[in-house]
């Protein structure tokens, strides 16, 4: 028996499965601070200092949460994933795009690509869909504090991620085996089975690599925010993206039609491989 294709769907977090940046739910009120207030700071630093937002955003937290009071233990951020809203339909998404594969002979895997915190992620109802969620994390002290990041991901080293998943490493430590020559056909996720979901700026690396590399990536937007279609359509534009959907998840969406539908041509795609047709 031939063994299932896989398909690889990889999302961002903020924006794209909840509104709004996961901060914003619970740690910067805790903080005492406003949204503006707390980003404004972060990115002043990062400006001033000619360094990475999110290395500057990593460290205004610790900061922040220091001046408090407040617990740095994985915790405490797991605590404040609890608190995030997700777009409608997130919940039962995963269950329902993972059967429609299964119906059309493809496994469908989920990974999360985030420049937020791997930690508050962790807390949220849905992280235990993800087979590896890459996003920022701290290092931890003997007593379980975090003091220092441990891994940073802004817009271009995402990308590193999406070569992980190709080829089936899913250590961020490990840099021998993602850098290993092995044949497109033996990959475990080949390009062409990804479809990348993001909503912002952060994105366009991934959605462009994928899309070039004969995968697909849709952009988001907040169904709520007038005029965000138009501006997310640019990205079709400009060839950087394949689809562009509100991020409304429920059963009969957009986004839902289109997925579907590209897991039915990867399904179609892999019959016609292994019949030897060239496409």
């Amino acid at each position: 028996m031939e063994k299932r294709p896989t398909v690889a769907l990889i999302y961002d977090f903020d924006g794209t499965l909840s509104p709004g940046n996961m901060q914003e739910y619970d740690f910067i009120p805790a903080v005492g601070k406003s949204n503006k207030e707390f980003w404004t700071e972060a990115n002043s630093l990062a400006e001033d200092q000619d360094a990475d937002r999110i290395l500057t955003y990593m460290a205004k937290m610790i900061q922040e949460a220091k001046s408090k009071g407040l617990s740095l233990r994985r915790e405490a951020f797991q605590e404040s994933g609890r608190k995030i809203h997700l777009y409608d339909g997130v919940r039962e998404w995963f269950a329902r795009i993972n059967e429609y594969g299964a119906a059309r002979g493809i496994e469908v895997v989920h990974y999360i690509n985030s420049s937020g915190l791997k930690e508050i992620i962790e807390g949220t109802e849905i992280a235990h869909e993800f087979r590896k969620i890459y996003a920022c994390t701290f290092l931890y002290d003997v007593d379980g504090i975090a003091y220092w990041p441990g891994v940073a991901v802004n817009y271009t080293n995402k990308t590193q991620f999406i070569f992980k998943i190709n080829k089936g490493v899913e250590s961020v430590f490990d840099s021998t085996q993602v850098n290993r020559f092995i044949e497109e056909k033996d990959r475990p996720v080949p390009f062409r089975n990804m479809i990348y979901v993001g909503d912002g700026t952060t994105d366009i690396p991934c959605m462009r690599l994928v899309k070039n590399f004969g995968g697909h990536s849709i952009a988001v937007y907040n169904p709520m925010e007038k005029g965000a279609r138009k501006e997310m359509s640019t990205l079709i534009r400009d060839n950087r993206v394949s689809h562009v959907c509100p991020a409304d998840y429920t059963d009969g969406s957009e986004i839902d039609t289109v997925v579907k539908t590209i897991i039915d041509k990867i399904a179609i795609d892999t019959r016609l491989d292994r019949l030897g047709i060239t496409r």
